[in-house]
């Protein structure tokens, strides 16, 4: 079976979207839909995700009929899982035949303290909001709002981290919440066959958040590691991940609720 050559005539919210990854993912993703697809980037950060939503509306795709809607919520906030929600009901029509959901937003949580340090249960229910419940509440709430019916194609990513896989020492929130999401999106995949479920990890990313790695990771090996892939130029950009991403979904030949990294062949 040959590749796609783009992702259909798309409903496609992204969360997380302002910076980093989910940014390059919006851009590869405007280029990638049919004319009459829609875009609902959300992001805490108001004026990165209107800058990006001007630079996608001026672009060939915008002029070509893509529409660009920005949601600025917490999604650790049930308010701002219904702002996404309401938006994106607004900006899906009839026609459209896939709806695509990107589960990116995610934070790395203390890294500068081990598991004996986590005493304050409300830091870790605050954590594991943020980065576990918003993601099974949203896609819950996107599945409910647009139902599996014929001629519609539904897809759920999960943004994950080989963190999902292996322990990282005084990364015990991060390595939690992304095994948690990641088996989360398995039993999802197992419940609903007719929806195609990928978690994709986009390996070792030169963002803001590999800054903080490097920076305050308690752990003195790992944090060497980090540095390390840093002033070797092993970091990834995010564009050169994106891209891996697209193929993905593009090839469309995972078998639904897979792991798959960006080093995969």
């Amino acid at each position: 079976m040959s590749p796609a050559a783009d992702l259909g005539r798309v409903l496609c919210i992204i969360t997380g979207a302002s910076r980093g990854f989910g940014r390059a993912v919006a851009r590869d993703l405007a280029r990638l839909v049919q004319p009459g697809s829609a875009l609902v980037l959300v992001a805490r950060s108001g004026p990165d995700l209107r800058a990006l939503q001007a630079e996608l509306t001026e672009s060939e795709a915008g002029r070509a009929g893509l529409k660009v809607e920005v949601v600025v919520a917490d999604v650790g906030k049930v308010e701002g899982l219904e702002d996404i929600l309401r938006t994106s009901k607004e900006a899906f029509y009839e026609d459209m035949d896939h709806i695509l959901l990107i589960n990116n937003a995610a934070s790395l949580g203390d890294v500068s303290k081990y598991v004996r340090d986590f005493s304050d249960m409300s830091e870790v229910d605050s954590y594991l909001s943020l980065n576990v419940s918003s993601a099974m509440c949203l896609t819950a709430r996107m599945l409910q709002a647009f139902p599996q019916h014929p001629g519609l194609r539904r897809s759920v990513v999960n943004v994950t981290s080989l963190c999902a896989l292996q322990p990282f020492r005084s990364w015990a929130l991060y390595c939690t919440g992304k095994a948690a999401r990641e088996m989360m999106f398995k039993v999802l995949a197992e419940e609903e066959p007719d929806l195609r479920v990928l978690s994709y990890s986009p390996g070792p990313l030169d963002t803001d958040m590999q800054v903080e790695a490097r920076s305050k990771t308690a752990d003195q090996t790992i944090k060497k590691k980090f540095s390390g892939m840093f002033a070797q130029g092993q970091l990834l950009t995010c564009e050169a991940s994106s891209a891996k991403l697209m193929k993905v979904l593009l090839d469309d030949k995972f078998t639904s609720g897979d792991h798959v990294d960006v080093y995969d062949n």
